[in-house]
């Protein structure tokens, strides 16, 4: 694993063994020790050092279920639940900047518990029969009463790639993102398709590129709702440029030069980089290092 991939690297023990064990899970939420992950809505609390902040299992809201995480250091942590909310993939100027300090441990723990609680909150109903389903194994799993169908939290493949020609990369932007700020594309991964003909048709679909050679850099759970993102680099066959304005505003081929002052951060970048917490940071600077 990559030690620079934001959203990893988190230290927690997720006991897959005792989600099925009532004995133990009464043990874990009878814990003195138990903590409780602090939440507004889907967003995190953090404190000066962009560390999670926790509280006690006496603290669960009111209407709200714990749910079990795992283990850190012995102790069991649990994030709240309540089923009633809704709250979207939308995020806040404050997230942003609560990710900008979060170290990618706990950034990582923040994921998973993100993730988790706003799968549950979109899985209510049982999507074989349409009954209202309930929550077992600790939180990791919902169960229908009434045709007994068993539906576990799922993470959508997206592959995010440089396609990269005469020594330049491609890069895109969309039109909702802060202005100047470049990336690599991306998109879901449809059935049937492995990660090279996802990253293949992408790139087509978006930019207008035929790619081939493709290989892997790195991985990273993206927790907006809940995507594994698949960071590949390939090789275009040419760097004519067939934009699809519905995905992209703008694309262009950039250098290594041009790259390392964007990741410096530097005034007279050509561009502004995603964020560190972003595997699309990683991918720029593995492309670099090639």
């Amino acid at each position: 694993m990559r030690a620079d991939v934001g959203f990893t690297g988190a230290v927690l023990d997720r006991a897959d063994r005792e989600r099925n064990n009532p004995e133990a899970l009464a043990a874990a939420l009878g814990d003195w020790r138990a903590r409780l992950l602090k939440l507004n809505g889907l967003e995190p609390e953090v404190d000066g050092e962009g560390q999670l902040v926790w509280a006690s299992l006496a603290d669960l809201p009111a209407g709200s279920e714990p749910l079990f995480l795992g283990y850190i250091g012995g102790k069991p942590h649990f994030v709240p639940l309540a089923m009633g909310e809704r709250h979207g993939v939308t995020r806040s100027p404050a997230l942003f900047h609560m990710l900008g300090l979060m170290p990618a441990d706990q950034a990582g723990l923040y994921a998973c518990a993100r993730s988790l609680v706003d799968w549950h909150q979109r899985h209510g109903f049982c999507p074989a029969c349409g009954s209202g389903t309930e929550l077992f194994r600790a939180g990791w799993a919902r169960r229908c009463p009434s045709c007994a169908a068993e539906h576990f939290p799922r993470t959508d493949p997206v592959v995010i790639m440089i396609a990269e020609h005469d020594g330049r990369a491609l890069l895109g932007r969309q039109a909702a993102w802060p202005a100047g700020r470049y990336s690599a594309l991306a998109g879901f991964v449809e059935v049937g398709e492995s990660i090279e003909e996802a990253v293949a048709r992408e790139t087509l679909e978006e930019a207008g590129v035929s790619v081939c050679n493709v290989r892997y850099v790195a991985s990273q759970p993206w927790p907006f709702p809940s995507s594994l993102m698949i960071a590949c680099i390939a090789q275009a066959e040419d760097d004519r440029l067939t934009l699809d304005t519905d995905e992209l505003e703008d694309a262009i081929w950039v250098t290594r030069d041009e790259v390392r002052a964007a990741l410096e951060g530097r005034p007279d970048a050509r561009f502004g980089a995603p964020p560190p917490y972003a595997i699309a940071h990683t991918l720029l600077h593995a492309w670099l290092g090639e």
